[in-house]
């Protein structure tokens, strides 16, 4: 029995160790910290609980995407809250409110309340993101290959570029990206086929997760150790042992060698090449690309408990801005901090055939720049200076207040708050940077900021968000790409269809 140690216990490390475990592998998970879960941890403050980076996931109804996935990965039983269909998005451009519905025909009817000269450019729109989504043969679950060149002209297309050829309507491009945030995307840099993935993913269906998506981890662990794969916490791998041709296994902190066959990292490619040294396997040219990648921008996020009975249950996300464009929020200045935000609130753990009446907390973002918390920088959680719980506070202020404005009511419901930065990103995740969703697609690099899931070292691959794509489809997309390099796609593809 082939031993596969994977690095990392994030979505896209757990869903491999589950894969390969069902298939006879046998599978040690090494976390560094007391908790499992990467971004799908939870946290809890004053007796509430709160999300840190997956706050809601879509296409989770029968016979869809995820869906599928999930039933794979024996997840059936995770507790789920649909958001609004009539409008899971509502984008907030300069004070004027927009929706996003759920479905083709919804979408478009309730868009075109606002811009009824525009529907069929809509119809348009709509039926160019389902057939790029539907191309992707990973994407749609579908074993026959997907369409290339669909594929490959819209990974090479800004999302920009491309929606200004569909419409003309300034006010009705700004719309359709308003949920931007989502993947940070950036003008004439992020492709469109990730706005069509993300959109697609969405707009089938959309949930939030009660109780937390930390219980995705849990059941995801439950499962790997149900097929004989171990999880351990507080083992934090510090080098990768290397032979003439291969990796031999890992060293730990506390100096434990542990041999494997096969290692997954489901860490950010900077942080592997530190795991690595100054092997020879790895040539210099292809370490210094990977520790060059473009990474999405970071985020600074207000946690808020509210007061009893105070804030009733939104059951949408709000993405707000200050002005009628939603592109740009990650050039701020000292001055307009914040352009934009995202307002969401954390479903409670009791699943009721209807949504909560009120809410018991909430969570705010914006972006945030490396840079503006580099100074603090090998600091540790905690013990950072008042200088730094000063900076937070002021920002925190400043963002709930701007948020108020367009939600009114807000500041006056919260109770209490807490707070996270990019050097908390970088803590609890290794995300480079504090980076939102580690490594940026970028259009004009082409192949140079896209990471192959196999490495110069044969039996060393890569898994996670920094593969295909984040969120939960695009991580366990990059799962199966991984894991078809142990058993192959059509033994994956057989064993979802079953």
């Amino acid at each position: 029995m082939k031993h596969c140690i994977i690095i990392g216990s994030g979505l896209g490390g757990l869903s491999c160790g589950v894969i390969l475990a069902k298939n006879g592998y046998r599978v040690t998970v090494l976390e560094q910290g007391a908790q499992i879960g990467g971004c799908l941890q939870c946290f809890h403050r004053d007796g509430a609980k709160f999300e840190t980076g997956m706050h809601f996931i879509g296409s989770a109804d029968k016979g869809q995407t995820l869906h599928r996935l999930m039933h794979y990965l024996e997840l059936d039983a995770l507790p789920l809250s649909r958001l609004d269909l009539h409008g899971y998005d509502v984008i907030s451009l300069a004070g004027e409110q927009f929706r996003f519905a759920n479905g083709r025909e919804p979408f478009i009817e309730e868009l075109a309340r606002s811009f009824p000269a525009e529907k069929d450019n809509l119809a348009r729109y709509f039926d160019l993101v389902e057939s790029i989504a539907s191309a992707s043969s990973l994407h749609s679950l579908k074993q026959t290959d997907g369409n290339d060149t669909l594929n490959t002209e819209y990974q090479i297309r800004s999302i920009d570029d491309v929606i200004s050829s569909l419409t003309a309507d300034t006010t009705l491009r700004n719309v359709l990206v308003g949920n931007l945030p989502l993947y940070a995307a950036e003008r004439g840099r992020t492709p469109f086929a990730t706005h069509a993935f993300i959109t697609d993913f969405y707009n089938q269906s959309s949930f939030r997760i009660p109780g937390g998506s930390d219980a995705i981890a849990f059941s995801l662990a439950k499962t790997l150790r149900k097929y004989g794969g171990d999880v351990k916490t507080h083992k934090k791998v510090s080098r990768i042992i290397c032979n003439n041709c291969r990796t031999t296994g890992v060293v730990t902190a506390d100096e434990e060698f542990i041999t494997s066959d096969i290692i997954i990292s489901s860490v950010h490619p900077a942080r592997l090449m530190e795991l690595l040294g100054d092997t020879p396997l790895i040539r210099p040219a292809y370490k210094a690309r990977l520790l060059n990648l473009p990474n999405t921008t970071g985020g600074f996020a207000v946690y808020m408990k509210f007061r009893p009975e105070k804030m009733q249950y939104i059951n949408h996300n709000f993405y707000g801005y200050r002005t009628s464009s939603p592109w740009d929020c990650e050039r701020y200045t000292d001055a307009d901090w914040p352009r934009g935000f995202l307002y969401m609130h954390m479903c409670p753990r009791l699943v009721t055939e209807k949504p909560p009446i009120y809410a018991e907390c909430g969570e705010l973002l914006s972006y945030m720049r490396f840079g503006d918390v580099a100074q603090w920088a090998g600091t540790c959680i905690g013990q950072r200076g008042e200088a730094y719980e000063t900076f937070k506070r002021e920002k925190a202020e400043h963002l709930i207040a701007e948020a108020d404005k367009q939600c009114p009511g807000l500041k006056d419901a919260i109770e209490n708050y807490w707070t996270s930065t990019p050097l908390t990103y970088l803590d609890y995740t290794g995300t480079e940077g504090g980076s939102m969703y580690g490594v940026g697609k970028d259009i004009n690099k082409a192949a140079a900021c896209h990471v192959q899931h196999k490495t110069k070292i044969p039996n060393l691959l890569l898994t996670g968000q920094n593969i295909n794509s984040h969120g939960m489809l695009g991580v366990l997309v990059g799962t199966i790409v991984t894991c078809s390099e142990l058993l192959s796609a059509e033994t994956i593809y057989r064993q979802i269809n079953e």
